[in-house]
C-alpha cells in the first residue's frame, strides 16, 4: 500500500486529481479550507467524484458522524486514533460500502 500526503486542501485536491487515490483520509478540521470544504470540490470534479473519503476527527459524536456521511464520507474515525489499527479500520470501512 502507498500512501500519499499533502501540506494542505489545495495541494490534496491537486494530488487527488493527478493521482486518483484508492481512498482518501481527510482531517475535518485543517487551516483555511477545511475538511467538509475539500470532500465538496472532490465531489464536484468527474476525476476525483468516485473517490472514497473516511474523515478524521476529534468530535466524533454520533451528530458529527451523521452529518459528516450525510456529505458524502464513506466512513468517520475518531481521533485519537491507533496507527497500527488504522489500515484495518479503513478496509473494513471501504469493504462496506457499496
Amino acid at each position: 500500500m502507498e500512501t500519499l500526503d499533502a501540506d494542505n486542501g489545495p495541494d490534496g485536491i491537486r494530488k487527488a486529481e493527478a493521482e486518483r487515490p484508492d481512498a482518501i483520509l481527510l482531517d475535518v478540521m485543517l487551516p483555511g479550507m477545511d475538511g467538509p470544504a475539500i470532500l465538496a470540490v472532490l465531489r464536484q470534479n468527474p476525476a476525483t467524484a468516485h473517490i472514497p473519503v473516511i474523515f478524521l476527527t476529534g468530535k466524533g459524536t454520533p451528530a458529527d458522524v451523521d452529518r459528516l456521511t450525510a456529505l458524502g464520507a464513506a466512513g468517520v474515525l475518531p481521533k485519537p486514533f491507533d496507527p497500527a489499527a488504522l489500515p484495518d479500520q479503513v478496509r473494513r470501512l471501504l469493504a462496506s460500502k457499496p
